[in-house]
């Protein structure tokens, strides 16, 4: 698997990540008992500091950390003993592999997305449908095949030969110049033109906004991702991570995930 074979480096890193690549609302002048440390899918980058801002609302000198990434790469991570508080993934995979190993809590299903197609805004190869990204010529970039965005994005395509043909999936797949690590640098390279279409869930392409425009797929050809969340073992400030675990499955927070685009949990 993927995630094992950057074991060691990403837990030497860990704490880097979640200085430099996330975003944080963390003072000076809390104490490490008032901090939490969540490890969250990048399609989460958006919308949990959002809901952080709220938590600490209600919870007055809670700060935040947020190592956003792709979900295997986070699992390794705490697979390899990094110190984390939350975990918020988008598959439940990962979810149940923790789970199994007794790193985390039972997960709990906070919200669900679903897949668009993006275009730069500009659309130079004037893509139109998913059928246009088995032509000859197209630049595609879609998720690696260990991260949710890029197990999402092969179903898809396997559920779109049933539309367009048998061999429509494989010419696609002929045409991928680059397989990313998160949903995040999918739609950084669609930006600036070093790609003509990407897979992404829809709340990136609406976090996005006016630099991509976003093709519908099909209804049967659709995937849903499922996002676990749960507090971690290990974390050294369980209490607080728990509430902010219920904090996210309470109606705010809900309404606020609802407003960036993802859907509610699964019924069942």
């Amino acid at each position: 698997m993927r995630h094992k074979a950057v074991g060691a480096l990403l837990v030497a890193g860990v704490l880097i990540l979640s200085g430099c690549n996330s975003n944080s609302n963390s003072s000076s002048n809390s104490s490490p008992s008032d901090q939490l440390l969540v490890f969250a899918a990048a399609s989460l980058t958006t919308v949990f500091p959002q809901i952080g801002a709220e938590f600490t609302k209600a919870h007055p000198g809670t700060t935040f950390k947020f190592s956003f990434g792709g979900t295997d790469t986070l699992t390794a991570q705490i697979e390899q003993g990094a110190p984390a508080d939350v975990f918020a993934g988008a598959s439940t995979k990962y979810g149940d592999e923790l789970s199994g190993k007794g790193l985390i809590a039972t997960p709990q299903n906070f919200a669900t997305n679903q897949l668009v197609v993006v275009v730069p805004a500009s659309n130079p190869a004037k893509i139109k449908s998913p059928k246009d990204l088995s032509k000859s010529g197209i630049k595609l970039v879609i998720g690696d095949a260990t991260v949710p965005i890029g197990s999402y994005t092969r179903t898809v395509l396997t559920n779109l030969d049933s539309i367009y043909g048998s061999g429509y999936s494989d010419k696609v797949l002929a045409n991928v110049v680059s397989e990313e690590p998160d949903v995040t640098s999918i739609i950084s390279k669609v930006e600036s033109g070093e790609a003509d279409a990407g897979f992404v869930y829809i709340t990136d392409a609406l976090a996005a906004g006016s630099q991509v425009k976003a093709i519908k797929l099909p209804p049967a050809a659709q995937a849903t991702a499922v996002y676990p969340i749960a507090t971690v073992k290990a974390s050294k400030n369980a209490s607080l991570a728990n509430q902010f675990v219920q904090f996210v499955l309470a109606p705010q927070a809900q309404s606020m995930l609802k407003s960036a685009g993802f859907g509610p949990p699964p019924t069942s």
